[in-house]
């Protein structure tokens, strides 16, 4: 069996690849979303030739050798479309298996416990606090993450006090017993993020996401090792070295990849190893509701070391809407793994014939 056919269906937002072997069999797949028709024209010239002709069960191997192929090329892009391509492979040897991916990977329990994750740095402290604590009674989350300071923000508040009346504010409305979580999406100096940081333990926060630039390593350790709360990183990072340097020095406590930025399952499952042996949980980054999430939910469903809970965005997210079927939902606190083979879902079709289409093949 050889994959004959890789085909993409994109939108700036978000894109799709179908693919395609010689004994009619098809896998699904997403690459990264944001700038997806950019990412799509990566796919065909720097992703498909590496694939075409290749045995679709090899999976690390396909990925490996478009890694090392275009090793001039080490940033997002590659690793965004390298993504599309490894799960549309995961998918296919799912189907051909009749199992899940979780299951493939010695997964059994289908039910995924998340937290609400909020998006949302224009909210002020008591309307966030009064809908996580409406969310904590109508979905049963047991945990939550808001967004403090601002995006590389130089240590900058999104208005001057907003951290410091949020987090109490939160951790009242909600109540003890449910976990909270921040992120601070590179904002900090090692300084102040200790400063913040010594807030959060008083208010109970059990992990503290990016509260350096996530570029500036050192910087995080430092902050990290001043702090009793989790620190938690990696998800923008794309270098399997540049995750060991991260866990060799203790930059961070929680490890957190994302599929889609990384590479793909089967890079990803590589980083959680890699946290396995320094001992660290993995709790990867899945921050909007495309199939990275459902993805996630696979990954988490099998790794021994996954954090407590999946991120699951809040916030409504229309270009998420009716990508395929069924949809993921929140009930008690949970989310299914939906049944059936590969990632257990399928494409909307109408999605797809409205999105730009190229198509790779063997001649």
């Amino acid at each position: 069996m050889k994959i004959t056919c890789l085909e993409t269906f994109s939108r700036p937002e978000v894109g799709f690849v179908k693919l395609h072997t010689d004994a009619g069999h098809m896998g699904i797949g997403q690459m990264s979303p944001f700038n997806a028709d950019i990412t799509a024209a990566v796919f065909h010239r720097q992703v498909a030739p590496y694939a075409l002709g290749k045995d679709p069960l090899d999976i690390a191997t396909i990925v490996d050798a478009c890694i090392e192929g275009e090793y001039k090329f080490p940033g997002s892009y590659l690793r965004r479309a390298l993504a599309g391509l490894d799960t549309a492979l995961w998918d296919l040897r799912g189907k051909l298996e009749e199992k899940g991916v979780y299951q493939l990977l010695g997964g059994q329990d289908p039910m995924i416990a998340v937290y609400g994750s909020s998006m949302r740095r224009d909210i002020t402290p008591d309307e966030e606090g009064k809908r996580l604590a409406r969310l904590r009674d109508e979905k049963g989350y047991g945990a939550f993450k808001i967004r403090i300071g601002s995006v590389c923000g130089h240590n900058e508040d999104q208005w001057p006090g907003r951290t410091e009346a949020l987090v109490p504010t939160v951790r009242e409305s909600i109540g003890g017993d449910i976990a909270l979580y921040v992120d601070a999406n590179s904002c900090y100096t090692p300084d102040k993020a200790v400063e913040v940081g010594k807030m959060l333990e008083q208010n109970g926060v059990v992990h503290f996401e990016e509260p350096c630039p996530y570029w500036e390593i050192e910087w995080t350790a430092e902050a990290a090792a001043a702090l009793d709360v989790p620190v938690a990183g990696g998800e923008q990072d794309t270098s399997l070295a540049q995750f060991r340097r991260m866990m060799a020095m203790d930059a961070v406590d929680i490890v957190q990849p994302d599929i889609c930025y990384v590479g793909g399952l089967t890079r990803a499952l590589r980083v959680a190893e890699m946290a396995r042996q320094f001992e660290k949980p993995c709790t990867p980054h899945s921050a909007n509701l495309s199939m990275v999430t459902l993805f996630t939910m696979h990954m988490l469903a099998a790794i021994p070391n996954g954090g407590p809970f999946l991120e699951f965005s809040i916030e409504p997210t229309p270009w998420t809407e009716n990508l395929f079927s069924p949809s993921l939902e929140v009930a008690d606190g949970r989310v299914r793994i939906p049944d059936g083979p590969g990632w257990g879902v399928a494409l909307n079709e109408d999605w797809l014939a409205q999105a730009a289409y190229q198509k790779s093949g063997l001649e």
